[in-house]
Order: structure tokens, then C-alpha cells, then sequence
């Protein structure tokens, strides 16, 4: 099916800086990015309140809500219903499952969501489920989108978010899989930057962890 492109707004890239807004949340009013200048977060868009999928990605957040936190990070959702439907769903889910909801929702009226071409552009007005990871620059780090019928992995979220850190921490890229990668079994190793001199390259070569001078691992 061909879709207008104009239809929706293009969403950001990586590497762009997160778009300056004010929104209407479950906590009040917030400005992003910068209600969490200096943190971590991680923006997470799903298509309607009172849907099972997105029922069960909700709880999987709110159980790792504190595995955010540890590494600096907080969660905040969104989607385009109106503020008390989505309190509506968080005390559902806390009188019908036993689950606090404690990170805010957004309340969007579209404008925002399509700013961030979130909009499914076949499905109404309803979001696709994004995932945005944004640095404590407010620049965006990841993006990760599903369509309405899968249902995300909020560990691949925490691993990712982890993973960019250590990027960013010890200057390294982490292999497939990371932590416990499988393909080469390297388990925890992490990959060391290409070598950028004929000598770096000519002493890689025989060492420990090292493939060839541009494949090189090691322990964090």
C-alpha cells in the first residue's frame, strides 16, 4: 500500500538532538528534554490504552523500573489518549495485576507523536511502538520501532542502554549479544577500536583477543 509520504512527519535520526517540547503527562506538566538534563531516558511510544499488548509491555517496564534507575535512566511512555484514560489504565493495572505504574505517560493529541513519526501511517491515528534512548545531552542514542503486533523485549531495551553507556564510558563497541555473546563466544569481551597506524595494526597482530589488526577484543 503506498502511503502519502507527507502523511506523517519524518522521524529524527540518530545523533539528532531530542526536540524541544512541553507535554501533558500522568505526573503534570513536563518539558523534555530537559526535565532530564544530565540523565538518561528512554521514551516509549504504544498504540492505545486498554490493549493487552501493551499491557504486558507496561508491566515488563514498570518491573525494571529500578534497572533503569540503577544505571541512571528514567522511563517515560506515551501515547495518543488522553490523560485520564491513561490513569484510568495505571489503576487497572494496579488493582488487576498488582503492578505500579510510577514513570509518566504522555498525553498526546498527535502533534507530538508525529513530530517524533511515531504515527502508524495504516493504522489511524494509533502509535507505533518506538523506543527513543536519549543521553544526558538530549541527543538521541537508539531507536528501535515494532509494528502494533509484536510486543518488545524490555531486556534488549536495559542491554542496550547498558551497551551504550559502556560505549561511551571505556570507548569501546560491544559485540552481538552482548553481554553473553554466542557467535564467537566472547561472553562479556567488548571490541577495541580498529587500529589507526601501520605500526598499532603490525603490533595487533599475534595478540591476545586480536583477529587481525581491525578485529581486536578484550575484557572490560
Amino acid at each position: 500500500m503506498h502511503h502519502d509520504k507527507d502523511s506523517t512527519a519524518s522521524m529524527p535520526l540518530i545523533g539528532d538532538g531530542f526536540p524541544q517540547v512541553e507535554v501533558k503527562t500522568t505526573h503534570g506538566m513536563m518539558k523534555l528534554p530537559e526535565a532530564y538534563e544530565g540523565k538518561w531516558f528512554v521514551l516509549f511510544s504504544h498504540p492505545a490504552d486498554f490493549t493487552p499488548v501493551c499491557t504486558t509491555e507496561f508491566v515488563a517496564f514498570a518491573k525494571k523500573a529500578d534497572e533503569f534507575k540503577e544505571l541512571g535512566a528514567e522511563l517515560i511512555g506515551v501515547s495518543i489518549d488522553q490523560v485520564f484514560s491513561h490513569i484510568k489504565w495505571v489503576e487497572w493495572i494496579k488493582d488487576n495485576l498488582g503492578v505500579d505504574i510510577e514513570f509518566p505517560i504522555i498525553a498526546d493529541h498527535g502533534d507530538f507523536a508525529k513530530r517524533l513519526g511515531m504515527v502508524h501511517p495504516g493504522k489511524g491515528s494509533n502509535t507505533v511502538r518506538a523506543v527513543f534512548i536519549i543521553d544526558p545531552k538530549g541527543v538521541i542514542r537508539l531507536i528501535i520501532y515494532y509494528p502494533q503486533e509484536v510486543g518488545r523485549n524490555v531486556n534488549e531495551v536495559l542491554r542496550s542502554l547498558k551497551a551504550l553507556k559502556t560505549a561511551d564510558e571505556k570507548g569501546v563497541a560491544m559485540p552481538e549479544c552482548w553481554p553473553k555473546n554466542v557467535s564467537l563466544e566472547l561472553g562479556d569481551k567488548v571490541i577495541v577500536p580498529p587500529a589507526s597506524t601501520v605500526k598499532d595494526a603490525y603490533e595487533r597482530r599475534g595478540k591476545k583477543g586480536a583477529y587481525d589488526w581491525w578485529f581486536m577484543t578484550k575484557d572490560l
